[in-house]
């Protein structure tokens, strides 16, 4: 007799070897959505050096007349020094090459384009690099090229209400924008929800996010805690910037070659080098950029903030 128990039908295991599976493209989870370098405004340079002509600053600007007494006829003279040697920036390359076999391409090219899918995440790794140098560069890095003087300390350990209103001394003809670890923004919350001062949101630049007197505080992972983009400690340091932004501003700029052969984005360009012998295609992406600092208060760190510190809000 058969077992009436057992289901007499085509079972899943053969049937799937008849259906479509729905396939998702590579997903690269070290993606951020990069806010520095949607905020920070860029210039496109045409020879990859930008030079920043400062003015000799004295204890007091130049003398002007100004006066209703008729008498005084003589005008003030004088004329306003620029710097001998100004600093000039050189645009730094970030750079990898893309290897394809033609066969896997040519074969396996559907439903997602391999080829596409190689440079398109390339290129991807390639602009998280390039705001992590915007940050953390030894040469025009903003953490490396601050002012003494538009650095500070903060009053205790973690990131205070306080903090924030001194940098924002520091940089307070129109400051555009904080940047903080999330860590360093999360302990800046506690900070406030202790003080009973929660901060407000507001929808900038198409992401919404924390503000502290009006200015938003932008997250990114590219500001290392203790040295680690995702630090596995409950405590470590870092440091909050206060940023601003744009050459009509005497701010922070980013910079970028123009007009490249074969540019892809902004200052990104991929070039084709070839075929080899065993039908492996080869691509060469390369990269552009650098920062510039235009004047000693457009930007402020706020160095060694505490992110560790935690409150038992029940007491």
């Amino acid at each position: 007799m058969p077992d009436r128990n057992l289901l007499n039908a085509l079972g899943r295991e053969a049937a799937f070897q008849l259906a479509d599976v729905t396939k998702t493209r590579p997903q690269y989870g070290a993606l951020t959505p990069r806010w520095v370098t949607r905020f920070i405004e860029f210039k496109g340079l045409e020879a990859g050096v930008y030079r920043v002509n400062r003015v000799v600053e004295g204890d007091t600007p130049l003398d002007v007349l100004c006066s209703q007494d008729p008498d005084r006829l003589d005008i003030p003279q004088g004329y306003v020094e620029y710097q001998a040697k100004p600093r000039e920036y050189h645009l730094s390359s970030i750079s990898t090459v893309i290897n394809v076999d033609t066969k896997v391409s040519d074969v396996y090219g559907a439903p997602y384009d391999q080829l596409g899918e190689q440079i398109g995440l390339a290129i991807e790794s390639l602009k998280e690099r390039q705001e992590s140098q915007i940050i953390n560069s030894d040469d025009y890095g903003l953490l490396k090229n601050a002012a003494d003087g538009q650095r500070i300390k903060p009053l205790k350990k973690a990131p205070t209400p306080d903090d924030l209103d001194e940098l924002i001394s520091k940089v307070w003809k129109d400051p555009g924008f904080f940047l903080a670890h999330p860590r360093a923004i999360a302990a800046f919350e506690r900070e406030c929800t202790r003080r009973g001062v929660p901060p407000v949101t507001a929808s900038v630049n198409g992401g919404t996010f924390v503000t502290w007197r009006g200015v938003p505080i932008i997250p990114t992972d590219k500001l290392f805690v203790d040295g680690l983009k995702n630090p596995k400690a409950k405590g470590g340091k870092t440091n909050i910037l206060l940023v601003r932004t744009g050459e009509a501003k005497r701010g922070v700029i980013g910079l970028y070659q123009s007009g490249l052969p074969n540019e892809q984005s902004r200052g990104l360009s991929v070039r084709f080098r070839g075929i080899d012998d065993n039908g492996v295609a080869s691509y060469l992406l390369s990269l552009y950029c650098s920062a510039a600092i235009l004047a000693d208060d457009a930007l402020g760190v706020l160095e060694e903030v505490e992110v560790g510190e935690y409150y038992d809000y029940a007491r």
